[in-house]
């Protein structure tokens, strides 16, 4: 990244925000090429501002993920909500993703007013065109109606799964980003710290493995984290749930699901970090943690 160190090469902080699985992650992982956001299909995973950074011959898009905007008085969706709104308001740019396969309905409608003193600085992605539910034209018309001072050149059709379109993307944001030097080294693809990282990989080994509301119901304490040897880490890590009942259902029949959450956790933090790990993950009850303020203060 040569020009990146140049007067004139381009640098931004890009807030990405969406409606609960409209890819906003997706996208994330696919542009930095790396697992740097948790995929699932169960709405709302992210919970943090979480950053990926882009590094190219024209600079340095540094992107945050944010939790998915969800019109909810939950003290946990309270916390989210804030983390959008502090992140639009810090931001050089956004990225503002729709899900074409839904029709826009509230929410949709609650973003695109948020958004509206901000449409100098935004590039929209409309999402999922490979479905066949995808429906790109009523998606067009949503974002010329609620935010027309969006040049159409700065409303682009991907498919964040595959990776069509997200090129383009970039290249729009490069287009109206600000000159100034990277934030980040060029090696970096992220800043999350290493207990972070951890704790997420855990968090979403777990969560695609269980149903209905209890994937919201979990959250992961990291213990403690040791460097054995220059190569070989060990972790302690607890997947706290609110009730004894979803305690049962985490670890599972004969402790079947909790081993393969720990097995492929170990798998993935191999392949992030390169290192031999050593993983101790157990499970316990922290009961009715989402209305207690000491716990969100330490995981959003």
């Amino acid at each position: 990244m040569e020009e990146s160190n140049e007067i004139g090469a381009k640098c931004a902080l890009v807030t990405i925000i969406g409606r609960p699985s409209a890819g906003k992650s997706s996208f994330l992982n696919c542009a930095t090429g790396e697992d740097v956001s948790i995929v699932s299909a169960m709405p709302q995973t992210t919970r943090n501002a979480i950053r990926g950074i882009v590094n190219s011959e024209k600079g340095q898009l540094v992107f945050v993920d944010t939790p998915g905007w969800h019109d909810s008085e939950k003290k946990l969706n309270l916390r989210m909500r804030a983390v959008v709104g502090e992140q639009l308001d810090s931001s050089d740019l956004v990225l503002y993703i729709l899900d074409t396969t839904r029709n826009a309905g509230d929410e949709e409608r609650l973003i695109s007013q948020m958004l509206k003193a901000h449409q100098k600085k935004i590039v929209v992605a409309l999402n999922k065109i490979d479905s066949a539910d995808s429906n790109e034209n009523v998606a067009r018309a949503f974002v010329s109606a609620n935010l027309p001072e969006i040049d159409s050149s700065r409303v682009i059709s991907i498919s964040a799964k595959n990776g069509n379109g997200i090129d383009s993307v970039l290249n729009a944001l490069f287009s109206i980003s600000p000159d100034g030097f990277p934030l980040y080294p060029e090696d970096f693809y992220t800043d999350q710290e290493v207990d972070f990282r951890i704790a997420e990989v855990i968090r979403g080994e777990a969560i695609n493995r269980l149903e209905k509301e209890l994937p919201h119901c979990v959250y992961v304490q990291i213990a403690d984290l040791e460097m054995r040897t220059p190569t070989k880490a060990w972790c302690r890590a607890f997947l706290c749930v609110e009730t004894e009942s979803q305690k049962g259902i985490v670890i599972g029949k004969g402790a079947r699901l909790i081993k393969e959450i720990r097995v492929e956790s170990i798998k993935k933090l191999r392949k992030i970090f390169g290192w031999k790990f050593d993983l101790d993950v157990q499970v316990k009850v922290d009961k009715n943690w989402r209305q207690k303020d000491r716990v969100l203060d330490k995981i959003l």
